[in-house]
């Protein structure tokens, strides 16, 4: 199953949806309109041709200073058919000192609840309809959002070097000879 094919099947399961194939080394890439992310997720999720039952993983880019700046990437999986995809969505409210909106797809996938509080908590990209958008890496009095990419690192620290692990041959030889005790081989 490639872009095409589910673009096509797509494209008859939601009425008024646009879609866009992706360059991909990997397996299948669609870009969806943030306003029929639900609707695709649903007919993704539900069409007897598609049926990608699974949530992988959601996350964020940040491609800043190109507009749109972010995107979120969802990766679905459909046991039945073996097929991955990678879902991606353009933030194209964003402004450049704000992320954007886009609608939560956790009324899809359960799943999907963490990893967008996580590209919340990390890139301030908002999930409208999200029942618990707070913090969850960071502490709750953190400020900003430390995955963007104009997030002011404070850190000035001058660069170390250490001198090279060196270790006899005898020490050598017992972290040889440790080690395959440890797996089981004599």
């Amino acid at each position: 199953m490639d872009a095409a094919q589910i673009i096509e099947t797509l494209q008859t399961a939601v009425p008024g949806g646009q879609y866009e194939a992706a360059a991909s080394v990997d397996f299948p890439t669609i870009y969806v309109l943030p306003e029929h992310l639900v609707g695709t997720c649903l007919a993704l999720r539900d069409q007897p041709d598609l049926r990608f039952e699974a949530f992988i993983e959601g996350t964020a880019v940040d491609y800043w200073p190109k507009v749109p700046r972010f995107e979120v990437v969802y990766h679905l999986l459909s046991v039945v058919h073996r097929a991955r995809l990678r879902v991606k969505v353009r933030v194209l409210n964003a402004a450049a000192a704000e992320a954007g909106v886009i609608p939560t797809i956790q009324s899809v996938w359960a799943g999907a609840g963490w990893p967008e509080r996580e590209v919340w908590d990390m890139f301030g990209i908002v999930f409208s309809g999200h029942g618990d958008l707070r913090r969850l890496l960071m502490p709750e009095d953190w400020e900003g959002h430390p995955a963007r990419k104009d997030y002011p690192v404070q850190i000035q620290k001058t660069a170390q070097t250490y001198e090279p692990l060196e270790v006899s041959q005898e020490q050598f030889r017992a972290n040889l000879e440790r080690d395959r005790v440890g797996r089981g081989r004599a």
